[in-house]
Order: C-alpha cells, then sequence, then structure tokens
C-alpha cells in the first residue's frame, strides 16, 4: 500500500518518468554497444592479428561510449533528486498545512518536537525512494532485458542460465524485505521519539536545571540514543548481509556463464567474438540487479517513512467549518450559547452542557478552579475550537455562519502569554491592523501606558523585538497586546486572566488600559481578582465543566456557597 503511494506519486511526475524510461533504454544500448567494442577489439587484435592503428576508430567508439554512458548516469540521477525534491515539498506543504489548519487541540497533543523531526527528518527519509531506488527500479527493469534479448540471440544456453539464477535476486531480496521493513520502521519511530524529546529538552533546559533535573534528562537523551544506535545497527546489519548474499549469487551466475562458453568454446561450438560478447554482458546485466538490491533497504526505510508520515496525515481532528455571512452589525455582538459541550477525548468531558446569554457590549466574567474549563471555553466562543454538541450563537446566527475573516476582524484575544514575533516594536503593534499609519499606533500605544517604554527603547518603534518577546517582562507583552487591540479596536474581547503574575503597580496599569478597552465592546474575562469580579455584568462559575453558578455578584452571594467560599478566600486582595 506504501509502495503504491509513493510510485503514484513518481508517476505523477510523468515527464521525468518517460526521461527515466528513454535514458534507462538508451543506458542499455550504451551497454550492448560497449560490450561489443571491447569484444570486437579484443578478436580483432589477438585473434586476427591486425594491428592496433586498424582499430583506433572502435577505441573512440568505446571512449564516446564511456563518456555517454557516464553522462546518461549522471541525468539519471539529477532526475531522481529533482522527483524526490518536488515530493518532499509536496510533503511538507500538506504536513505545514494540516498544522496549520487542523484546530487547537492537535496542538495540545502530542510533542511539538516530534512535529518538527516529522517534517524534517522523517520527509528527508523519503529522498532516497525517489533518488535512487525507484530510478533504478526502472533500470532493473529495463536494461537486464535488453541484454537477456541479445544474449539469446547470440547463444541461447547462457540465455537460459541468465533466466533462471536472475530472478534468485529479486527474489531474495522480497524474502528479506519484510525483516528489513520492520526494523527500518523501528528505526523511524526511535528516531522521531528521540529527536522530539531532544528538542523538548532544550526548549525545557532552564527549568530542568533549576529543578535538578539536568543529570537525569542527560542520562535520558544518552539512553534513547543509544537506543537509536542499536536499532540502526539492525537495520545496517541486514543491509550489509543481504548486499553479501547478492555479490555471492551474482558471482556464482557470473561464473556458470563462464564455465558454459568456456567449454562450448573449447569444443567448437561457440566463436570467440560471440562467447566473450556474452560474457561481457553477463556482469552488466546482474549488476542493475545487485544496485536494486543495495538501494533495496533504502527503499524499505523510505517506506518506513512515509508510513510515519502517513500516520500524521491521519491524525485530523474535527476542524471548524465557517460560513460565508458578513458580520455587518456596528455595535458589539450578543451572544447564546446553547447545550454546548466539548472533550479533547472521548473518555474526558471538559465542559458540559452550557447555556447563558450575554447581551450586547456586556462585560461577562468566568471563574472556577484550575481546569474548570475556562481558557477552553474562551477557545470555544472565539471558534479556535470545533462544537462537539450545541450551538454559539452571534447576533442570532450561529458563529460559525459567519465567514472566518469576518469574524476574526471582530475579535481580540488576550490571553496570559502573548505571543511577540521577531520584529520592530510597530510590526508587533500593527498585527491586527497592518495598514495603520503610524499616529494610529502612538495613540494605541498611549492608551496602552506604553509611551515611556518606547521613548526608552534605542530605536523607539523601529527598535527590532527579539523572538517571543525577549528581553521584554510579563507586563510590558501584555500591554503590547492591549495595543494591538486599541488599533485593531475590536467589537468582542476575551481575557484569559490577563494580570495573572504581574505586579501590583502594573496590574493596576493594565486594569485601566482594560477597562478603556472594554468600552464599546462585549467582553470575556477570565478572572482571578475579586474586584474584576465584582464589576462584571454577569459571571459565570465553572465546576468541573458545568456551570455552578450564574449571575451577578449579589445574586451569588445570595445563592452559591461555592461562590461564598471563593469571595471569602479572596477577600484580603487589593483593589
Amino acid at each position: 500500500m506504501l509502495m503504491k503511494q509513493l510510485n503514484e506519486e513518481a508517476f505523477a511526475q510523468k515527464r521525468r518518468m518517460f526521461l527515466l524510461i528513454f535514458l534507462s533504454t538508451i543506458s542499455g544500448i550504451v551497454i550492448i554497444g560497449q560490450a561489443y567494442a571491447i569484444a570486437s577489439i579484443v578478436n580483432r587484435v589477438f585473434l586476427q592479428g591486425e594491428a592496433v592503428r586498424e582499430v583506433i576508430p572502435l577505441f573512440a567508439v568505446l571512449l564516446l561510449v564511456f563518456l555517454i554512458r557516464g553522462f546518461i548516469q549522471h541525468i539519471i540521477t539529477r532526475t531522481g533528486i529533482k522527483m524526490a525534491s518536488k515530493v518532499k515539498r509536496n510533503y511538507r506543504e500538506r504536513l505545514l498545512h494540516q498544522y496549520v489548519h487542523d484546530p487547537l487541540q492537535a496542538s495540545v497533543q502530542g510533542q511539538s518536537g516530534q512535529k518538527v523531526s516529522t517534517l524534517m527528518d522523517v520527509v528527508d527519509e523519503v529522498d532516497a525512494y525517489f533518488s535512487s531506488y525507484f530510478p533504478q527500479v526502472i533500470q532493473t527493469v529495463i536494461v537486464p532485458l535488453m541484454i537477456l534479448v541479445v544474449v539469446f540471440t547470440q547463444n541461447v544456453y547462457s540465455g537460459l542460465i541468465m533466466l533462471i539464477t536472475a530472478p534468485l535476486i529479486p527474489v531474495f531480496m522480497i524474502l528479506i524485505g519484510s525483516m528489513s521493513e520492520k526494523k527500518a520502521a523501528k528505526q523511524m519511530e526511535k528516531m522521531t521519539r528521540f529527536s522530539g524529546h531532544f528538542l523538548d529538552t532544550l526548549q525545557g533546559l532552564t527549568t530542568l536545571k533549576i529543578f535538578g533535573r539536568g543529570k537525569r534528562e542527560r542520562q535520558s537523551i544518552h539512553e534513547k540514543s543509544i537506543a537509536f544506535r542499536e536499532t540502526t545497527m539492525d537495520v545496517l546489519k541486514i543491509a550489509f548481509l543481504s548486499a553479501l548474499m547478492l555479490e555471492i549469487l551474482a558471482t556464482i551466475s557470473t561464473a556458470m556463464i563462464a564455465v558454459e562458453v568456456g567449454l562450448r568454446l573449447v569444443y567448437g561450438q561457440l566463436t570467440f567474438m560471440t562467447a566473450f560478447f556474452v560474457l561481457l554482458l553477463a556482469p552488466e546485466l546482474y549488476l542493475p540487479l545487485k544496485n536494486l538490491g543495495s538501494t533495496f533497504h533504502t527503499g524499505r526505510s523510505s517506506m518506513a517513512a512515509a508510513k510515519t508520515i502517513a500516520d500524521e496525515w491521519t491524525k485530523r481532528e474535527k476542524v471548524v467549518e465557517w460560513g460565508e455571512n458578513n458580520l455587518t452589525t456596528t455595535a458589539p455582538p450578543s451572544l447564546e450559547v446553547e447545550n454546548v459541550s466539548f472533550s479533547y477525548r472521548d473518555d474526558q468531558p471538559v465542559l458540559k452542557t452550557l447555556d447563558f446569554k450575554v447581551p450586547s457590549g456586556s462585560k461577562v466574567a468566568i471563574v472556577g478552579r484550575s481546569g474548570a474549563g475556562k481558557s477552553t471555553l474562551l477557545n470555544l466562543l472565539s471558534g479556535l475550537l470545533p462544537l462537539e454538541d450545541g450551538e454559539i450563537r452571534v447576533e442570532g446566527q450561529p458563529l460559525t455562519s459567519y465567514r472566518e475573516s469576518a469574524w476574526f476582524d471582530q475579535l481580540s484575544y488576550i490571553s496570559q502569554h502573548p505571543y511577540l514575533f521577531s520584529g520592530t516594536f510597530a510590526d508587533n503593534i500593527r498585527l491586527g491592523a497592518p495598514e495603520a499609519s503610524q499616529q494610529e499606533v502612538e495613540r494605541a500605544v498611549k492608551k496602552a501606558g506604553l509611551t515611556d517604554m518606547v521613548a526608552a527603547l534605542p530605536d523607539g518603534y523601529e527598535t527590532d523585538i527579539g523572538e517571543a518577546g525577549r528581553g521584554l517582562s510579563g507586563g510590558e507583552m501584555q500591554r503590547i497586546a492591549l495595543a494591538r487591540a486599541f488599533l485593531k479596536q475590536p467589537q468582542m474581547i476575551l481575557f484569559d486572566e490577563p494580570t495573572v503574575g504581574l505586579d501590583l503597580k502594573t496590574e493596576r496599569i493594565l486594569q485601566e488600559s482594560i477597562h478603556e478597552l472594554s468600552k464599546g465592546a462585549t467582553v470575556f474575562i477570565v478572572a482571578h481578582r475579586l474586584y474584576t469580579i465584582k464589576e462584571a455584568d454577569q459571571i459565570i462559575l465553572l465546576e468541573e465543566g458545568s456551570i455552578e453558578a450564574h449571575g451577578t455578584h449579589e445574586q451569588l452571594l445570595a445563592t452559591s456557597p461555592r461562590y461564598n467560599e471563593m469571595v471569602m478566600a479572596r477577600k484580603g486582595e487589593q483593589a
């Protein structure tokens, strides 16, 4: 099945396929011509006693044949490399498309390091199938067949020996192929796991060092590298054993032909020219078969890599399917959440039958313990996750009935850890409004309380910011995220505990900016500060994925014991 898939990728490149077939046919003609030229030179010089100068034209032909044969092999190799390059590019584009368009849970499940390893290392393993194995298969099909036809016209007995012995090589490859494929698949699995573990370890090196896990993790990497080495050696053992057996088979077969033509030559049943010509063709018949055996294991490794890639393609989760409607309202949108449920795994529901309504311009606080489903609810409301059950309606219409761009143009999502890209300060502010003028950027920066920070930067708005905001504090990154929102002027804003972990002064600055930004928008905020919760028009208390209580601060104080416990626990917070 996997070989069929890889072959389809090769046959899809029809121009290169025809070129490989044509060049292999020319290669067969050249090989036969080369053997005939050598046999003719030896026959005329050593048996017929002609002078060397009389066969100089044959030497010139022989030199030309050598050059053509080398040139053809070069073109075949280049064609295979180009074929492999196109297939790898298509595979990477398809994997990237999946990683980009798959829903949020696809990034939660599995290691990022393992995905990078699949995208880079595993796809590279497919190269050998198209650059060496597949072109060799074409040559092995065409060249030996041409040689066999020529040999049968010269000496039937030699042709019969070739016809009987030549299939032994592919039969042997088939017998050993299943074992090599299993070993190659195991090696591929070890490589992806080792690569993913190594990259994840590098990303968390500081944390490991702080918690004293550096030595243990180093030992773990050492053990995984040893395991990968052992599986690689198992594959190489099979490859070397196979190469030895193929060499023995080819040598014995050539020796049989040599004995046969030698005996017939002694008894006068063959001319020297015919016997020598057939003997020269014998190794050329087995050479493509031996080369196929050598590339056979790389082809099996490529099939193991293709299986890994195919498995990655099958890991497709349900995606958010958007409609074609425009969101034309000029007022902040109203929302209705009806019977909404969600789970990352079938046996572990995260949200269960949520029901609530949010009028236009309302401020909703979502509270609850860690793991209650607060961030998941924001991801559903934003359209980043697909609904499993129930419906979210915006302005009376299902959320997914709108165009994706129409919805996200009206939305800002400010998380606990906003991401900053490598680029200038101004570029990061303009992320949601790339066409914004410098004056608009400066107004957004001022509203977010970043004016003093920009003044302190060496190049002001053109100062480069490191990838992921390196060099900036958490409060500064949060304010940059707020500045993005001020510039975008969204009608719906989602805050996922934006002030958590900040000092009191920075938090107050952010609270003022959030309050300003929230004017004229429908707001959802995952809150942990009591004064933020009290200001909300609605409070949704989540408990184990369900709505434990829903109402205003005063209503919940009067009706919800769990809310009262939470309020009492946070009485000491300063406003």
